[in-house]
């Protein structure tokens, strides 16, 4: 399947990601053709988090990756589209480090694709990105959304113009094939 060859998809991320938000629709896209880039604040080997919806705890997974490139080094214009992972941990360490924060904001701007799922919308939140758009995201940060000035929906991915989120690991399918969409499309 070489749907998206050619594309270049940029994943923001650091420690405490949940894994299966990265690793998942990285591999979709790998397996469509795309260029996958790993962006993160330092080179530093980064691990994530493995959520048990059964009881509700987080433990940190056992898998490393290492980033492709440090965030100082990203050159939106190279891009097609930008991919936030949630967890808990990682998009509140990121949403602590203003060049994420403007690198998600020339995202969005530049009109490309900028899908966050779980907590990450907490970024788009920071960047101030979300207001006047229809979103979703992981319930406990549903008010946060609707504080932003987001229209706040319980669905499993809600596409607004070149903004995608979704809620919590279950909606990844959903999740990434939007992401799919949306690259096919622009």
């Amino acid at each position: 399947m070489n749907t998206l060859s050619g594309r270049r998809i940029l994943i923001m991320s650091t420690f405490g990601f949940e894994d299966a938000e990265l690793y998942i629709p990285r591999q979709t896209l790998l397996d469509a053709a795309a260029q996958v880039v790993l962006a993160a604040p330092t080179l530093t080997e980064i691990r994530g988090v493995n959520y048990d919806s059964k009881t509700g705890n987080s433990d940190v997974s056992e898998v490393a990756i290492t980033p492709d490139m440090v965030l100082d080094d990203i050159n939106v214009t190279e891009f097609d589209a930008l991919i936030l992972p949630g967890g808990v941990v990682n998009p509140d360490k990121l949403r602590m480090e203003p060049l994420a924060i403007a690198l998600i904001k020339d995202f969005v701007e530049a009109g490309k694709p900028v899908a966050a799922i779980c907590h990450a919308p907490w970024l788009l939140i920071e960047a101030d990105v979300v207001r006047g758009r229809k979103t979703t995201g992981w319930y406990s940060i549903l008010t946060d959304l609707r504080n932003a000035g987001s229209t706040v929906v319980d669905e499993e991915v809600v596409v607004d113009g070149n903004i995608i989120t979704s809620r919590m690991p279950s909606d990844i399918p959903a999740f990434t094939q939007a992401i799919v969409a949306s690259l096919v499309r622009h």
